[in-house]
């Protein structure tokens, strides 16, 4: 904010009193009917009104303050301090007015310090000498992964303002989307070489493949078409939970007779011996979506009777709700566990604790990224626990349903 320029002193002509002006005016006219002179009258009232003039008081002259056109420090925190951007406000480089986001994301202690001690950064040092407007992008600036935009703005001639914009969640984004489409494009990558090597074998006549050799071709090719449908309907399915997890379902449900399909489902399919139903509570009432919490249960079920003992049943249970709290659903195998360092990973996209044998049983790599994104949505909490040669316990504790929804 620019000065207001600063003129000199204000003159003014000097002002005569009208109660003396009348009053000289009375007196001439009184002279003149006593008989005296005109002559001598007029001289007399212009002695009386130059006298006048002479005695007026000097014009005040208005002085503009060296310091008008600036903005008080006072205005300028009151202003800024319930903004939730953090904001500096410096004279020179000494910081004296920071905001509560500005003292939350750098400490309190930054109040009154020199900036350049207080930012730590050679592209922050480097913004308090650009011009208005000037800004920086700094990586690390408060953290390992974190990614700020510092801009610096005038105030009045001796004040500046520095904003500080956390763009780390839109760099994270920004990751997560570049690191999705790499790991989708490898994972579609490796079927469709796989499908495009043996087709042009079986299709070069100087190949001479035999017919068992053409068979064996050929389900390979299956196969990994396969497991590219199956990958194209993950993504699919991920796409279409994460569009809705911010809408919570409104359909009430009995998750203890949705678990007891799904279980005789799958064992009418993989065997009674390999998938049991311990335990479902007669009333598990949850706000929920069917199909999702259908494909929730399907996924965990999927994951233990891949991943677990195959001498060992998957153990569903439904339980009841307890205080509080709603229906906890839990699906446990017996296999080998899981590795500490990887459960805080699991739920990631394309993550896998051992690659290779995923992709040979099947795997996308998505199974539990879909259900973090359901249980998301339905309000529920996630629990993965695991024990090494002993096994993995998945546990969903819903919400429990209120009453003018039940």
């Amino acid at each position: 904010m620019a000065l207001p320029s600063i003129g000199g002193p204000m003159t003014s002509r000097r002002s005569f009193s009208i109660s003396g002006m009348l009053l000289a005016l009375a007196c001439g006219g009184a002279l003149l009917l006593v008989g005296v002179e005109a002559w001598a009258v007029l001289a007399t009232v212009l002695l009386w009104l130059g006298s006048l003039w002479l005695a007026a008081p000097e014009p005040e002259i208005a002085v503009a303050r060296p310091d008008a056109g600036e903005v008080s420090r006072d205005a300028v925190r009151e202003a800024i301090e319930p903004l939730g951007m953090p904001l500096l406000v410096l004279e020179g480089t000494r910081i004296v007015t920071a905001n509560a986001a500005a003292r939350a994301a750098l400490g309190a202690h930054v109040l009154g310090q020199d900036a350049r001690i207080a930012l730590r950064h050679p592209d922050a040092m480097r913004l308090l000498d650009m011009d208005n407007d000037a800004s920086v992008t700094i990586s690390g600036f408060t953290g390992a992964r974190s990614l700020w935009q510092l801009t610096r703005r005038q105030i009045d001639q001796r004040q500046w303002l520095i904003e500080l914009a956390d763009r780390t969640a839109e760099a994270d984004v920004s990751r997560a989307h570049t690191d999705f489409v790499a790991n989708a494009s490898h994972e579609l990558r490796t079927p469709l070489a796989a499908i495009i090597g043996y087709a042009e074998t079986l299709g070069d006549p100087a190949a001479l493949a035999d017919a068992e050799t053409s068979r064996r071709f050929l389900g390979i090719i299956e196969r990994e078409a396969r497991r590219m449908l199956s990958l194209v309907e993950d993504l699919m399915t991920l796409s279409h939970v994460e569009a809705e997890k911010h809408d919570r379902p409104g359909e009430s449900l009995d998750l203890g007779q949705l678990a007891a399909r799904v279980v005789g489902e799958v064992a009418s399919l993989r065997g009674k011996e390999r998938v049991v139903l311990e335990r479902a509570a007669p009333d598990a009432q949850v706000l929920g979506d069917p199909t999702q919490l259908e494909q929730l249960l399907r996924n965990l079920i999927d994951n233990a009777l891949k991943y677990g003992a195959p001498d060992q049943p998957v153990q569903v249970s439904v339980a009841a709700p307890q205080g509080r709290g709603g229906p906890m659903l839990r699906v446990a195998d017996r296999g080998p566990g899981i590795a500490p360092e990887h459960l805080p990973h699991l739920t990631r996209r394309f993550y896998r604790t051992d690659p290779g044998r995923s992709r040979a049983s099947g795997g996308t790599g998505l199974g539990l990224a879909i259900v973090k994104h359901i249980v998301e949505r339905h309000r529920a909490q996630l629990d993965i626990a695991s024990t090494l040669g002993e096994g993995t316990t998945v546990s969903i504790a819903f919400p429990a349903v209120p009453a003018d929804a039940a």
